[in-house]
């Protein structure tokens, strides 16, 4: 019996990874949930699983929920942490969302944990340091992103050495075929129309700039041990091949499944094991073709944005995060354009001076310059 807390249990992930324990209760355990602020589903779904001790991010939502749940009610970033490092957890599932799953992933990893990670901020931010304290503290990281979670499968256990190059797939998101004069007056609603996943709105968004196709270049970098130029990215629109591993002797493997996020949750959770599931099944026949195209750069800002973050090295990849994730909300609660997201953040990261030899305290420092910055010049802009 597998026993998880999982953190992020009222978002699309987190929902998912609901339905995968409610396929294998004999399996699975869950001992602790979190979320950001919604109290009121976090309650149901732990009364569900007869969970007893809950954390919400949200200090007043945490207040409501202690009038309403008969369990142990934490909160704020340290309520995460406290769950994260629970000697009653084996396996940490981090389905939150942003810089706010750090913290966490730190304290499970530090506690020795295996991480089921679905927070790539977590590894954008501070790849270098969760894949060290993972080897001091025999943690382990395993990726739930369907990308990492092909790859992890492809390479199943062969040595980083025999790799020439990795191969990450992208669906291209909504704007494939969208003529390039067109694609910054994007509204919000037009970017929600995620044409394969359905997933979070931050994701979503970064998915039609492929800033988080960029996230992933970094995350597959420190997850695997890769260096930046083995990763690369083909536009895949059917999302079926959701990674490929080229190997030193040319020979090619690649991960197919249905685009259903419940696989790459039932891996992380059962590596090394493979369980039986009900999941659905590809009909290669019916599929007949599969489609592979270069990303076009003015289609895809977020590659090269990632690159330079990389390339920059220290705490820039943590900048970009950061950046990002505040030009997201900006852009959703309409405060800028859809073609000032990636304009802005890079500006940001164009005037960030690095720290090189980087703690979780540098992370931090730099996560709150980054947004303070690029808030500064969205405002200047609205100003002109």
């Amino acid at each position: 019996m597998i026993r998880a807390a999982l953190l992020g249990a009222t978002g699309s992930i987190g929902a998912a990874t609901l339905e995968v324990g409610r396929e294998f209760r004999d399996r699975i355990r869950f001992v602790s949930m979190a979320a950001k602020g919604n109290d009121a589903a976090l309650i149901r779904s732990a009364e569900e699983f007869g969970v007893t001790r809950i954390a919400l991010q949200d200090r007043e939502a945490a207040a409501r929920a202690r009038a309403h749940f008969r369990g142990e009610v934490l909160e704020g970033e340290e309520g995460l942490a406290r769950l994260a490092g629970d000697p009653d957890a084996d396996v940490v599932v981090n389905a939150l969302v942003g810089s706010a799953g750090l913290t966490p992933t730190a304290a499970a990893l530090e506690a020795g944990k295996r991480v089921a990670l679905a927070n790539k901020e977590s590894i954008v931010a501070a790849g270098e340091i969760l894949t060290r304290l993972a080897r001091e503290r025999g943690g382990a990281i395993v990726p739930i992103d369907s990308e990492h979670s092909g790859l992890l499968q492809c390479l199943a256990g062969r040595p980083i050495g025999s790799v020439r190059r990795v191969i990450l797939t992208a669906s291209g998101g909504p704007f494939l075929r969208r003529d390039l004069a067109t694609l910054h007056q994007a509204s919000v609603e037009e970017v929600r129309r995620h044409p394969t996943w359905a997933m979070g709105d931050r994701i979503t968004v970064d998915s039609a700039t492929l800033v988080n196709k960029g996230f992933e270049i970094i995350e597959a970098r420190w997850l695997f041990g890769l260096e930046p130029e083995q990763v690369e990215v083909l536009i895949h629109p059917q999302s079926i091949v959701h990674a490929l591993v080229e190997f030193v002797d040319g020979s090619m493997v690649a991960q197919l499944s249905c685009a259903d996020m419940r696989l790459p949750i039932l891996c992380a959770l059962s590596d090394p094991d493979r369980w039986p599931s009900a999941l659905p099944r590809l009909d290669l026949a019916a599929i007949r073709s599969l489609h592979f195209e270069t990303p076009e750069p003015a289609r895809s800002p977020g590659l090269e944005l990632a690159r330079r973050a990389l390339a920059a090295g220290g705490t820039s990849p943590a900048v970009l995060n950061a950046a990002d994730e505040e030009a997201v909300r900006l852009f959703l609660e309409r405060g800028i354009g859809f073609g000032q997201i990636t304009r802005l953040v890079g500006e940001v990261l164009a005037e960030h001076q690095p720290v090189r030899n980087i703690t979780l305290e540098a992370v931090r420092a730099a996560d709150r310059w980054a947004r303070s910055r690029l808030l500064d010049l969205a405002a200047a802009r609205s100003r002109k």
